[in-house]
Protein backbone atom coordinates (compact mmCIF):
# COMPACT_ATOMS: atom_id res chain seq x y z
CA UNK A 1 0.00 0.00 0.00
CA UNK A 2 1.15 3.26 -0.91
CA UNK A 3 -0.20 6.95 0.24
CA UNK A 4 -0.79 9.58 -2.27
CA UNK A 5 -2.76 11.82 -3.49
CA UNK A 6 -4.33 10.12 -6.33
CA UNK A 7 -5.12 6.89 -4.61
CA UNK A 8 -5.84 3.53 -6.07
CA UNK A 9 -10.11 3.87 -6.48
CA UNK A 10 -11.87 0.57 -5.44
CA UNK A 11 -13.92 -0.53 -8.61
CA UNK A 12 -15.42 -3.46 -7.16
CA UNK A 13 -14.57 -4.83 -10.33
CA UNK A 14 -13.10 -8.26 -8.52
CA UNK A 15 -16.18 -8.79 -6.40
CA UNK A 16 -18.34 -12.39 -6.93
CA UNK A 17 -22.19 -12.21 -6.75
CA UNK A 18 -23.68 -14.28 -3.17
CA UNK A 19 -27.05 -14.34 -2.22
CA UNK A 20 -28.77 -10.87 -2.18
CA UNK A 21 -28.53 -8.54 1.21
CA UNK A 22 -30.79 -6.11 2.53
CA UNK A 23 -32.23 -3.66 0.07
CA UNK A 24 -30.33 -0.48 -0.27
CA UNK A 25 -32.26 2.42 1.77
CA UNK A 26 -33.32 5.25 0.04
CA UNK A 27 -30.55 8.04 -0.26
CA UNK A 28 -28.23 5.58 1.27
CA UNK A 29 -24.76 4.62 -0.74
CA UNK A 30 -24.87 1.18 -1.91
CA UNK A 31 -21.85 -0.96 0.18
CA UNK A 32 -21.04 -4.52 -1.12
CA UNK A 33 -22.40 -6.22 1.92
CA UNK A 34 -26.28 -4.28 0.72
CA UNK A 35 -25.38 -5.20 -2.80
CA UNK A 36 -24.77 -9.01 -1.48
CA UNK A 37 -21.33 -9.59 -3.08
CA UNK A 38 -18.03 -10.39 -1.70
CA UNK A 39 -14.54 -9.17 -2.63
CA UNK A 40 -12.00 -11.79 -4.52
CA UNK A 41 -10.59 -13.40 -1.07
CA UNK A 42 -6.88 -11.60 -1.83
CA UNK A 43 -8.68 -8.24 -2.23
CA UNK A 44 -10.40 -8.99 1.33
CA UNK A 45 -6.92 -9.99 2.16
CA UNK A 46 -5.69 -7.18 1.27
CA UNK A 47 -8.08 -4.62 2.83
CA UNK A 48 -7.72 -6.15 6.32
CA UNK A 49 -3.50 -6.36 5.71
CA UNK A 50 -3.52 -2.55 5.44
CA UNK A 51 -5.90 -2.10 8.26
CA UNK A 52 -4.09 -3.91 11.07
CA UNK A 53 -0.97 -2.22 9.84
CA UNK A 54 -2.00 1.06 10.14
CA UNK A 55 -3.68 0.17 13.45
CA UNK A 56 -0.94 -1.31 15.06
CA UNK A 57 1.35 1.45 13.93
CA UNK A 58 -0.95 3.81 15.61
CA UNK A 59 -1.33 1.36 19.17
CA UNK A 60 2.12 1.55 19.00
CA UNK A 61 2.47 5.38 18.90
CA UNK A 62 -0.01 5.78 21.61
CA UNK A 63 1.92 3.14 23.65
CA UNK A 64 5.30 4.96 23.17
CA UNK A 65 3.78 8.63 24.27
CA UNK A 66 2.04 6.89 27.19
CA UNK A 67 4.73 5.44 28.58
CA UNK A 68 7.02 8.93 28.17
CA UNK A 69 3.93 10.47 30.04
CA UNK A 70 4.36 7.95 32.85
CA UNK A 71 7.77 9.17 33.10
CA UNK A 72 7.73 12.34 33.49
CA UNK A 73 5.83 14.02 36.56
CA UNK A 74 5.53 17.34 34.31
CA UNK A 75 3.85 15.60 31.41
CA UNK A 76 1.26 14.08 33.87
CA UNK A 77 0.32 17.61 35.55
CA UNK A 78 -0.06 18.90 31.96
CA UNK A 79 -2.42 15.43 31.01
CA UNK A 80 -4.50 16.21 34.33
CA UNK A 81 -4.86 20.25 33.42
CA UNK A 82 -5.81 19.75 30.38
CA UNK A 83 -7.50 16.52 30.01
CA UNK A 84 -10.79 17.65 28.70
CA UNK A 85 -9.45 20.00 26.45
CA UNK A 86 -7.61 16.80 25.34
CA UNK A 87 -10.33 14.87 25.01
CA UNK A 88 -12.68 17.34 23.20
CA UNK A 89 -9.53 17.81 20.25
CA UNK A 90 -9.52 14.17 19.93
CA UNK A 91 -13.21 13.98 19.46
CA UNK A 92 -12.74 16.83 16.94
CA UNK A 93 -9.81 14.84 14.85
CA UNK A 94 -12.07 11.99 14.82
CA UNK A 95 -15.33 13.43 13.81
CA UNK A 96 -12.39 15.38 11.29
CA UNK A 97 -11.01 12.83 9.59
CA UNK A 98 -14.91 10.70 9.12
CA UNK A 99 -16.28 13.76 7.85
CA UNK A 100 -13.83 14.86 5.29
CA UNK A 101 -12.19 11.57 4.33
CA UNK A 102 -13.60 12.11 1.35
CA UNK A 103 -12.21 15.67 0.47
CA UNK A 104 -8.76 15.28 2.04
CA UNK A 105 -5.73 12.91 0.79
CA UNK A 106 -4.88 9.39 2.09
CA UNK A 107 -1.80 10.89 3.22
CA UNK A 108 -3.81 13.62 5.22
CA UNK A 109 -6.07 11.16 6.75
CA UNK A 110 -3.28 8.99 8.11
CA UNK A 111 -1.32 11.70 9.08
CA UNK A 112 -4.51 12.90 11.20
CA UNK A 113 -4.67 9.52 12.43
CA UNK A 114 -1.24 9.50 13.90
CA UNK A 115 -1.97 12.68 15.08
CA UNK A 116 -4.80 11.53 16.92
CA UNK A 117 -2.92 8.20 18.61
CA UNK A 118 0.10 10.60 19.68
CA UNK A 119 -2.72 12.87 21.65
CA UNK A 120 -4.20 9.85 23.08
CA UNK A 121 -0.96 8.21 24.20
CA UNK A 122 -1.10 11.67 26.95
CA UNK A 123 -4.61 10.97 27.96
CA UNK A 124 -3.77 7.24 27.90
CA UNK A 125 -0.47 7.85 29.78
CA UNK A 126 -2.27 9.66 32.58
CA UNK A 127 -4.86 6.69 33.14
CA UNK A 128 -2.57 4.27 33.01
CA UNK A 129 -0.61 6.07 35.76
CA UNK A 130 -3.18 5.54 38.30
CA UNK A 131 -3.23 1.83 38.40
CA UNK A 132 -0.67 -0.84 39.22
CA UNK A 133 1.91 -2.30 36.69
CA UNK A 134 0.63 -5.63 37.24
CA UNK A 135 -3.22 -4.53 36.56
CA UNK A 136 -2.23 -2.80 33.17
CA UNK A 137 -0.85 -5.79 32.12
CA UNK A 138 -3.35 -8.10 32.73
CA UNK A 139 -5.85 -5.64 31.67
CA UNK A 140 -4.03 -5.55 28.13
CA UNK A 141 -3.56 -9.50 27.76
CA UNK A 142 -6.81 -9.22 28.08
CA UNK A 143 -7.97 -7.18 25.90
CA UNK A 144 -5.54 -8.41 23.69
CA UNK A 145 -7.43 -12.00 24.06
CA UNK A 146 -11.18 -10.54 23.37
CA UNK A 147 -9.47 -8.48 20.64
CA UNK A 148 -8.16 -11.33 18.76
CA UNK A 149 -10.79 -14.05 19.51
CA UNK A 150 -13.44 -11.44 17.76
CA UNK A 151 -11.57 -9.86 15.31
CA UNK A 152 -10.89 -13.77 13.95
CA UNK A 153 -14.84 -14.13 14.18
CA UNK A 154 -15.60 -11.36 12.16
CA UNK A 155 -13.02 -12.60 9.49
CA UNK A 156 -14.00 -16.05 8.93
CA UNK A 157 -17.67 -16.00 9.93
CA UNK A 158 -20.36 -16.41 7.27
CA UNK A 159 -22.92 -15.07 9.55
CA UNK A 160 -23.91 -11.10 8.19
CA UNK A 161 -23.12 -8.87 11.37
CA UNK A 162 -24.25 -5.68 9.16
CA UNK A 163 -28.04 -5.62 10.30
CA UNK A 164 -26.29 -4.45 14.21
CA UNK A 165 -25.03 -1.95 13.46
CA UNK A 166 -27.34 0.50 14.73
CA UNK A 167 -27.99 -1.10 17.94
CA UNK A 168 -24.33 -1.11 18.40
CA UNK A 169 -24.53 2.96 17.70
CA UNK A 170 -27.49 2.77 19.71
CA UNK A 171 -25.33 1.29 22.78
CA UNK A 172 -22.15 3.84 22.31
CA UNK A 173 -24.91 6.71 22.72
CA UNK A 174 -26.51 4.48 25.94
CA UNK A 175 -22.46 4.33 27.19
CA UNK A 176 -21.66 7.70 26.63
CA UNK A 177 -24.84 8.77 28.51
CA UNK A 178 -24.07 6.46 31.09
CA UNK A 179 -20.83 7.47 32.07
CA UNK A 180 -21.77 11.64 31.64
CA UNK A 181 -24.26 10.89 34.27
CA UNK A 182 -21.74 8.54 36.10
CA UNK A 183 -19.33 11.99 36.55
CA UNK A 184 -21.73 13.50 38.20
CA UNK A 185 -22.72 10.34 40.36
CA UNK A 186 -19.54 8.86 41.30
CA UNK A 187 -21.19 5.53 41.39
CA UNK A 188 -19.07 2.37 42.09
CA UNK A 189 -21.90 0.62 40.86
CA UNK A 190 -22.68 2.07 37.88
CA UNK A 191 -19.01 2.26 36.69
CA UNK A 192 -18.78 -1.64 37.38
CA UNK A 193 -22.09 -1.94 35.15
CA UNK A 194 -20.65 0.39 32.44
CA UNK A 195 -17.58 -1.22 31.80
CA UNK A 196 -18.50 -4.49 31.68
CA UNK A 197 -21.25 -2.82 28.91
CA UNK A 198 -18.16 -1.66 27.21
CA UNK A 199 -16.51 -4.82 26.87
CA UNK A 200 -18.86 -6.51 25.42
CA UNK A 201 -20.08 -3.69 23.15
CA UNK A 202 -16.78 -3.23 22.02
CA UNK A 203 -16.16 -6.83 21.10
CA UNK A 204 -19.09 -7.38 19.42
CA UNK A 205 -17.88 -4.19 17.52
CA UNK A 206 -14.57 -5.48 16.82
CA UNK A 207 -16.26 -8.60 15.22
CA UNK A 208 -18.29 -6.36 13.08
CA UNK A 209 -15.80 -3.86 12.17
CA UNK A 210 -13.29 -6.51 10.88
CA UNK A 211 -16.01 -7.99 8.55
CA UNK A 212 -16.99 -4.46 7.75
CA UNK A 213 -13.59 -3.91 6.25
CA UNK A 214 -13.23 -7.22 4.88
CA UNK A 215 -16.58 -7.03 3.22
CA UNK A 216 -15.08 -4.17 1.21
CA UNK A 217 -17.84 -1.42 2.55
CA UNK A 218 -15.45 0.95 3.54
CA UNK A 219 -13.35 0.76 0.43
CA UNK A 220 -16.76 1.34 -1.70
CA UNK A 221 -17.59 4.34 0.69
CA UNK A 222 -14.49 6.36 0.38
CA UNK A 223 -13.68 5.23 -3.08
CA UNK A 224 -9.63 4.34 -2.01
CA UNK A 225 -7.96 1.16 -1.11
CA UNK A 226 -5.73 3.92 0.82
CA UNK A 227 -8.30 5.79 2.89
CA UNK A 228 -10.32 2.64 3.33
CA UNK A 229 -7.10 1.19 4.98
CA UNK A 230 -6.91 4.62 6.92
CA UNK A 231 -10.23 4.30 8.38
CA UNK A 232 -10.49 0.44 9.07
CA UNK A 233 -7.29 1.24 11.63
CA UNK A 234 -8.92 4.11 13.05
CA UNK A 235 -12.18 1.75 13.98
CA UNK A 236 -10.19 -0.94 14.64
CA UNK A 237 -7.62 1.25 16.75
CA UNK A 238 -10.49 3.05 18.65
CA UNK A 239 -12.04 -0.70 19.22
CA UNK A 240 -9.07 -2.00 21.01
CA UNK A 241 -8.32 1.29 23.03
CA UNK A 242 -11.74 1.52 24.49
CA UNK A 243 -11.45 -2.21 25.54
CA UNK A 244 -8.53 -1.89 26.67
CA UNK A 245 -9.21 0.85 29.03
CA UNK A 246 -12.91 -0.52 29.93
CA UNK A 247 -10.64 -3.78 31.11
CA UNK A 248 -8.87 -1.76 33.05
CA UNK A 249 -11.50 -0.10 34.85
CA UNK A 250 -13.30 -3.89 35.27
CA UNK A 251 -10.30 -5.61 36.77
CA UNK A 252 -7.55 -3.01 37.76
CA UNK A 253 -6.13 -2.26 40.98
CA UNK A 254 -5.07 1.31 41.84
CA UNK A 255 -1.90 2.33 43.18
Amino acid sequence: MTQNDNPTRYTGTTVRPTVPGAPVGVGARPTPSSLGVVPDARLAAAFLTHAFIWMFAGLLVTAGVATIVQSNERLIEFAQGSFFLLMIVQLGIVIGITAAIQRISATAALALFFVYAASLGVTVGLIVSAYTTASVATAFVGASAMFGAAAVYGAVTKRELSGIGSYLFIGLIGILVASVINIFLASSGLTWIISILGVILFTVLTAYDVQRIKAGNLAAATGSMEKAAVMGALSLYLDFVNLFLFMLRLTGGRN
